[in-house]
């Protein structure tokens, strides 16, 4: 049972990371076109994925997480742990934004594709605040890794 937890943990790490980074390279790839169309499609895809994927393994990576600690023996006070669940709930503190902000430059691109007029001055700043939000997720995903991989030995408490 422990090994299919931990497979089941594991691909729900990669989902994460892989559908995370995904999205923002075809988002970025979609708004560098200029084309409210192009961008209107992308993002609604990315809602999509985000939707049918990160929605699905964030609810499942603590799930996951607890019972495979459980099941291991390792206690949720342990340090490298308390600091991967910080970790997560600050990555989940990104995201939240992320997934209204992408709902509205859809619905942006949208409606200037449909009226055949540019992309408002709303779009671009919501587009930066999105891309902005990424930085912060994406490194602390990168140090969740980190800190399975390595359950380094740190006391906090």
């Amino acid at each position: 049972m422990e090994d299919l937890v931990r497979l089941v943990h594991v691909i729900g790490a990669a989902i994460l990371f892989g559908t995370g980074a995904g999205i923002a390279f075809f988002m970025v790839m979609a708004h560098r076109t200029g084309n409210p169309r192009t961008i209107a499609h992308v993002a609604g895809t990315v809602v999509v994925a985000d939707t049918l994927f990160t929605a699905t393994a964030v609810v499942l990576q603590p799930i996951t997480g607890i019972w495979l600690a459980h099941l291991v023996g390792w206690p949720l006070d342990e340090g490298w742990i308390v600091l991967s669940i910080a970790l997560y709930v600050l990555t989940g503190l990104f995201w939240l934004p992320v997934v209204w902000i992408q709902i509205r430059l859809r619905n942006l691109a949208r409606d200037a594709a449909l009226t055949g007029s540019p992309l408002p001055e709303r779009y671009f700043r919501l587009y930066r605040i999105w891309f902005a939000c990424g930085f912060p997720a994406f490194f602390a995903v990168l140090a969740i890794f980190w800190l399975m991989l390595t359950r380094p030995s740190t006391e906090l408490f």
